[in-house]
This record gives structure tokens, C-alpha cells and sequence, in this order.
């Protein structure tokens, strides 16, 4: 089947319309954004003379949802540019131009006869071949299609996009039973390999998976809020981080979705389902009220909390009046805050019989239920929907995961002598014998379904290093890193410090890798699957050292890393690295230097020393300003100053990217670096890159001189500064800085345009990091940023 999709049209651009086609716009898909025509003219319009036949009023809809994409936050677009991509137009006057589209998705109203009237038209104009699918939350996939041409029905199918598409990882793909398998398997694939999502198989019935389970969840909590007693705050403070679940716990979470959209997805349950089950989807009288008032939740300014001043307000549900937000107290939390994993937390938590144990077992143990009694209905297996829950609502752990970590026997032992129905398919698992939903043996993982264990088929790009691992062990490990074998001659720097800090042991690691590749490998990838690739040096590290007055210490671990960082780049092997999530500061000294880069879509890399009061100091300076350097075609002519004004305005304001892509436009990543749009495939990618680099003959860089500005250029480069020093808008500690930063890119006291070699920068910038270690004023900055997690203005 040669399936390919160049080019997608989206009809309707509301927020998740429009959203959906930014996510396509950020991957380099052209797309055709459709609404309806308005049907009156806007003050503005009647000023300038404009008609409704005009097409700047026709395509207003949808050419203002364009235009606000630029203005939303967090921002749909990984770079402004990617707007370029996005043509807005209307239903009436360009339906005939879907015929251009290899993908059509509609986003309209959730209302079954407005998607069927769309539905004609689409299949009116749309080429056949064409794949039509709905972003719809619940509404039947299958009564949409229904009258529609037999090539319409094969290549048509639901793709439920979770918001905001940028961001969350779930894409839920719905088939009919007219949906051709070949339809099917290429749209999981494309969700998976092209668009970056987690991709889950779901059957069509209301609500499809996450929502389904996860709005039965969080309405069991609302009820357990009222029969306990408990208060808004109190239940957020058990249900988040503690048990492996957003920070955004239950009620912030109600906040930020939108109380309206919440209802209306609970609504849609409601009027499908029966019984008990109607009854939990029934949303509180205290929420209608509510609804009322217009307490929407984060977009209305008040939900089920509010902000007042600087102090945060949690809502009494019985008298509808704003408190003192609580924590729950219990025993149970303290001594769970001990214990490591979230898991294992939770299992603690939950048979403590105290306050938090009994709420969080009154919210669990009905959720994992209802999930066990839906399985066939809403999906086919238990790992499309932990796979769902953990994608879609960000869960550390699915339902049935959780069941594992419970254990099942006994928590369906006291399920039974609560008096609940546990679903005869769990009786007969454990009647067989079977005591957990997922097991491991020699490192594959099996999951339970239909009487047996089947083995978890993943794609080959989906590289777990804690499995690897235990399968093939490590080559060698300290504290900090452990290089691993990713096989096919290629190896890994993994690090596992604190935040993945750099500090001496991982320096130590980078130097042993580059050996060990350079005599038995064809290259190493640089990467992890922590929470961020890298936030840095070890500051505490720094700071304690600075207190001590050990600045030999300081000075021979900047003069350490500064080495590796000259190891990487000079390495005969290929080294790439993966960055991903924060990348910042020492994080982005490794990735300059490499020979590669292969970022996750979602990388925010910057250098962002000055933010506690210091200057980068193992080469991020010098590597910048190379990689600018470098940009330039050979043979045209630029201006040096230029170069080195960028560089230093990037580091001075500590800029950081909001994605790859603008890590590209801030000069961090160049047209030899590549982009992974999933996370999961970042290591495999790399690896690739290692490969192709490797196969083609890779050859380290030849070591050049570096031509500079030198007094000239760094008297204009702290022109700027100082007029900003006297505007107020920096301190005269931020001068020092700048002053100090600048006399680096500028290359010292030479001539304009006199070439350097790497060595003088770098020994003029761990001199310039040493003289502001022992500024006063800098030691705050990094004790405010060690305690208080934010940079302090002194």
C-alpha cells in the first residue's frame, strides 16, 4: 500500500482544530485550516469598507484562530515560522480544495448531525485513496460514516488527539467495522513513527478509553470529597506526586481542563450509559452550581480554586466559599515520604486504614474495577488501557499496573469483604494461579490476556535502557554514569546523578567512554531517560567549594570538564548526543562540542549561567560562537561583530529554547542536527545517526584558530549593556557579568580579527568563571537558586 500524507486538511479551527494543525505544521505537513463563513460583519471590517463577499472577512474564523496561535501558551508551535505552513480558508468557498489532501480531519461541533452534513461535503470533493477521520471525544465513529461511498468508509476512522496535541502523548485511533486493516495499521504507525504520539487501539463507545476511565476516576473522587469530608486541598495533596500522578493532582487538574469541558465529556457518558454506572456520571449539585456561576476553572480566573494576592484559595463545596487551602495530615503520608517509588507509596498508603489510606482506597479500588469490568468494551487488552491512562492523563502507572503494585490477591480479598463484585475473568486469573496482570522472564515483558501471558510487542525504536540493562549489564559505572552497550557497535553514556548534574564522576565517565569507543566501538550516543537530559554543573558542589574557599577545587574540575568537552568534539569516533526535556547550562556544553545532535521535539536548551550570577565555563562560550561561526556559508562575507553579538545576547539573557526547533533558530543546533518528534525513539535515532556518521567515514573536526573581535568589538559589545544598566533594567552585579562575558567572545585584549586558538578561550573563561565563583553576589544568586528553585535579581 503506498500510503503517504504530504499535505492535511482540518475542518474546524477552534482549539483543538487549530491546535491539531500546528502539531502538523511543527512535523513540516502543509495544512488547509477550514470554518464556517461569518455571517456579519465585525466593527472593524464595516471601518474599512469591507463586504462579506470579501475573503479577509470569509476566512476570518479561521485566519484569527491562525493568528492566535502565536499568543498561546504554552504555545502550540514549536517556532513561530511553522505558521508559514498553515493556510486558513472556508467551507463555502474552498471544499473543493480537500481534494489536495491526503489526510482530511474534521473538528467540528460534537453534534452527530453537523459531522454528517460535513461529512457529505467531504466526500463530495475529497480524492479517493484520501484517509477522513474525526477528532470527536464520543461521539459514535460509526454512526458518522453511516451513507457514505464504500471508499469514503474504508479510509475513514476516529483519531482522538488529547490537548494540547503539542503536548500530550495520547492519540486513541478508532476503526469502524468498514475501516480498511491496511487504513488502520498505517495510521497507527504514522501516529506513532511521524506525528510522535502514543498510539492505542480504541473500540467505539463512549468516551473511547482514557476519558472513559479517567472521568469515572475523577468523579468517584468528588463523591469520596463529600462522603469523607475532605477538602479540595486535602484530597489534591494524596492524589498527585505521591502516587505517581500530575502534579495537577484531581482538582487542579478540573481547573485547568475547564469544568464545562469536564461536564460535557461526563454528560456524554451519562446519556449512554445505566444503573450505578449513570449515577457515578452524574456530575454534584455543588458543581452544577458551579457551572452557574461561571467557575470554569483556570480561564474564568476561579474553580475549585482561586487566587487572591499571592496565596491560593481552595473552595468549600458545601458553602460554595473560598479557605485556606489544606493538606491532608496523616501518618501514613509521612512514612510513605520515606519509602522510594511510587509505587511502593502507594501500597503503603493504601492499606494504612488512616485518613489518607481510607481515601485513597475508597478512589482506587472502584476506578480498577470499573476498568476491569470495560475490558472488551473499550479496548481489547489491559495494556491499551494503562498505555491510554498513563498517555492521556499523565498516570505513572495504568490501572492495572497499579493493581500489581497493590497486589492483586489481597486487595481483591478486601475488595470481597467490602462486599464489591469483582469481574469473573480476574476469579478465574487467579483461580489459574496467576497473581499479577504483567510479569518479566529474562528480560521480556508478558502481560495477561485471555487465560495466558502474551509477550509486549514494541516498536524496534523503542529503546528502554533500564531493560537493556539487566539484559546485557553495563561496560563500566560510577555514581554519576554508566556506559552501556546499545549493540550493532555502539555504545551509551548514560548519566543517573541527582537532576543528571555534572560533576566530577560523570566527567570521569565522559573520559573513559571516549577511550572505550575510540578501541571497540563505532561511536557513542550521549543520552538517558531521566526527567531532563541535563540542568547542569553540580552547583551545590560549586557553591560548597566557593564557601570553603577552595577555589583550586573549583578551578580543577572546570579544567576537568572543560577537557572532556574538548575529548567529545576531537573524539576519531562519532560522538552524538540526545538531548531532551531541560538541557541547560552544562547540559548544552556537551551537545555543542558533539559531532551530532538528535534532539527530542520537546528540548529547552539554553546557557543559562548567568542566571546564578556566573558565565558558562566548560567551553559553552567558545563552542557558541564556533557553531555561529560556522552557519555562515563558505566564501560569503559577514560581519564578525555581528557573530559575537548574538552569542553574547543569547548568554547573557540566559535565553533558552522552547523546542528543538528553536534551539535551531537560537544557533544551539545547526543543519547537521536532527529532530526526534518521539521521545521514545531518541535514543534509537541517535544510535542511527552514530551509524550513518560511522558509515560514511566519519573524521574528526581539524583544529582551527578562531578568529575574534578583541577591544574594539568588546567595547560595543558592552554598549549595550551599560545603556541598560542606566535604563534600570539591570544591576550593577548583571554588568559585571556582562562585562566579563563579553571580554570572552571578544577574545581578550587583541586585535580585531586576530585568529585564537581554542585553548586561550577557554582558559579566558574559566578565569572569568573562577573571578565570579568568588563574588559575593554570585554565591547568593546560587544559594536563592539551590533553595528557592529561582533566579534571585541582586
Amino acid at each position: 500500500m503506498n500510503q503517504r500524507i504530504r499535505k492535511a486538511a482540518v475542518l474546524g479551527s477552534g482549539v483543538m482544530g487549530s491546535g491539531i494543525a500546528a502539531h502538523l505544521a511543527n512535523i513540516g505537513i502543509p495544512v488547509l485550516l477550514l470554518d464556517i463563513v461569518p455571517r456579519t460583519l465585525t466593527d472593524g471590517e464595516e471601518k474599512k469598507g469591507l463586504t462579506l463577499q470579501d475573503a479577509a472577512v470569509r476566512n476570518r474564523i479561521s485566519s484569527g484562530a491562525v493568528q492566535k496561535l502565536l499568543k498561546q501558551k504554552p504555545a502550540p508551535l514549536t517556532a513561530k515560522g511553522n505558521l508559514a505552513l498553515i493556510e486558513a480558508g472556508n467551507f463555502e468557498d474552498d471544499m473543493h480544495r480537500l481534494a489536495e489532501a491526503d489526510w482530511i480531519i474534521e473538528v467540528v461541533v460534537e453534534n452527530l448531525e453537523v459531522k454528517q452534513k460535513v461529512f457529505t461535503q467531504v466526500d463530495q470533493y475529497r480524492k479517493q485513496g484520501s484517509i477522513v477521520s474525526s477528532n470527536t471525544s464520543g461521539i459514535s465513529v460509526e454512526a458518522m460514516s453511516e451513507g457514505r461511498s464504500d471508499d469514503f468508509r474504508k479510509h475513514f476512522l476516529g483519531t482522538h488527539f488529547f490537548n494540547p496535541p503539542r503536548y500530550l502523548k495520547l492519540l486513541e485511533v478508532i476503526p469502524t467495522k468498514a475501516t480498511s486493516p491496511e487504513i488502520l495499521s498505517f495510521m497507527k504507525t504514522f501516529g506513532e513513527d511521524v506525528l510522535g504520539k502514543g498510539v492505542v487501539e480504541a473500540k467505539d463507545t463512549p468516551n473511547f478509553i482514557a476519558n472513559r476511565i479517567g472521568t469515572y476516576g475523577l468523579l468517584v473522587t468528588v463523591k469520596e470529597l463529600q462522603k469523607g469530608g475532605y477538602s479540595v486541598g486535602e484530597v489534591d495533596s494524596v492524589t498527585g506526586p505521591l502516587i505517581g500522578r500530575p502534579k495537577s493532582a484531581t482538582f487542579r487538574t478540573l481547573d485547568v481542563v475547564g469544568l464545562d469541558t469536564f461536564a460535557h465529556v461526563a454528560k456524554n457518558v451519562y446519556d449512554q450509559v445505566e444503573g450505578e454506572e449513570k449515577d457515578v456520571f452524574d456530575i454534584p449539585e455543588f458543581m452544577k452550581k458551579m457551572l452557574e456561576n461561571g467557575w470554569l476553572g483556570s480561564k474564568s480566573g476561579q474553580g475549585f480554586f482561586k487566587k487572591e494576592g499571592k496565596e491560593i484559595l481552595e473552595l468549600n463545596p458545601e458553602t460554595l466559599e473560598y479557605q485556606e487551602r489544606k493538606k491532608l495530615k496523616a501518618q501514613s503520608i509521612e512514612a510513605a515520604k520515606q519509602i522510594k517509588g511510587s509505587a511502593a507509596k502507594m501500597k503503603a498508603l493504601i492499606y494504612s486504614g488512616d485518613r489518607a489510606g481510607t481515601l485513597l482506597w475508597n478512589i482506587t479500588s472502584p476506578t480498577l474495577l470499573y476498568s476491569a469490568e470495560l475490558l472488551g468494551d473499550i479496548a481489547d487488552d489491559i495494556l491499551a488501557i494503562d498505555e491510554a491512562m498513563k498517555w492521556g492523563f499523565g498516570w505513572q502507572y495504568g490501572p492495572f499496573e497499579t493493581w500489581d503494585s497493590i497486589g492483586l490477591s489481597k486487595s481483591v480479598e478486601k475488595m470481597e469483604a467490602e462486599g464489591k463484585t469483582v469481574p469473573a475473568w480476574i476469579k478465574d486469573m487467579l483461580g489459574r494461579g496467576f497473581t499479577s496482570f504483567y510479569k518479566k522472564e529474562d528480560g521480556v515483558s508478558y502481560y495477561y490476556h485471555d487465560g495466558d501471558y502474551r509477550r509486549i510487542e514494541t516498536n524496534e525504536k523503542v529503546i528502554n535502557l533500564k531493560d537493556l540493562k539487566e539484559k546485557k549489564g553495563v561496560i563500566k559505572k560510577n555514581s554519576g554514569a554508566s556506559l552501556v552497550d546499545l549493540g550493532d557497535g555502539v555504545a551509551l553514556l548514560e548519566f543517573h546523578s541527582p537532576n543528571n548534574a555534572i560533576g566530577l564522576d560523570i566527567i570521569q565517565m565522559i573520559n573513559f567512554a571516549v577511550d572505550e569507543v575510540e578501541k571497540n566501538f563505532k561511536g557513542l550516543v550521549i543520552g538517558n531517560q531521566g526527567k531532563n537530559f541535563c540542568v547542569g554543573a553540580n552547583l551545590a558542589m560549586i557553591l560548597m567549594e566557593a564557601q570553603d574557599d577552595n577555589y583550586f577545587e573549583v578551578d580543577m574540575v572546570v579544567r576537568h570538564f572543560q577537557q572532556a568537552m574538548m575529548k567529545i568534539k576531537y573524539s576519531p569516533k562519532p560522538v552524538v548526543a540526545a538531548p531532551f526535556g531541560m538541557s541547560l547550562g552544562g547540559g548544552a556544553e556537551i551537545c555543542l562540542p558533539s559531532a551530532s545532535i538528535q534532539a527530542s521535539s520537546e528540548t529547552y536548551m539554553g546557557l543559562v549561567e548567568a542566571g546564578v550570577g556566573l558565565i558558562p565555563g566548560g567551553g559553552g562560550n567558545k563552542e557558541l560562537y564556533i557553531k555561529l561561526l560556522n552557519s555562515v556559508p563558505k566564501g560569503v562575507d559577514f560581519d564578525l561583530q555581528n557573530v559575537a553579538n548574538k552569542v553574547f545576547e543569547t548568554i547573557a539573557t540566559a535565553k533558552v529554547s522552547s523546542s528543538a526547533a528553536e534551539a535551531k533558530e537560537n544557533f544551539f543546533m545547526n543543519e547537521k542536527d536532527s529532530v526526534s518528534f518521539n521521545g521514545d525513539h531518541l535514543i534509537y535515532d541517535a544510535k542511527q545517526k552514530v551509524l550513518q556518521l560511522s558509515d560514511n567515514g566519519y573524521k574528526a573536526p581539524v583544529r582551527k584558530n578562531v578568529p575574534v573581535v578583541g577591544e574594539t568589538g568588546y567595547a560595543a559589545l558592552l554598549l549595550g549593556a551599560q545603556s541598560m544598566l542606566q535604563s534600570g533594567y539591570i544591576s550593577e552585579h548583571d554588568l559585571k557579568i556582562a562585562q566579563k562575558l563579553a571580554y570572552v567572545i571578544a577574545g581578550g585584549k587583541v586585535p580585531f580579527g586576530t585568529e585564537v586558538d581554542e585553548q586561550y578561550l577557554l582558559d579566558l573563561e574559566r578565569e572569568a568563571f573562577l573571578s565570579l565563583v568568588k563574588e559575593g553576589k554570585s554565591q547568593q544568586r546560587m544559594q536563592h537558586m539551590l533553595v528557592k528553585g529561582k533566579p534571585l535579581r541582586n
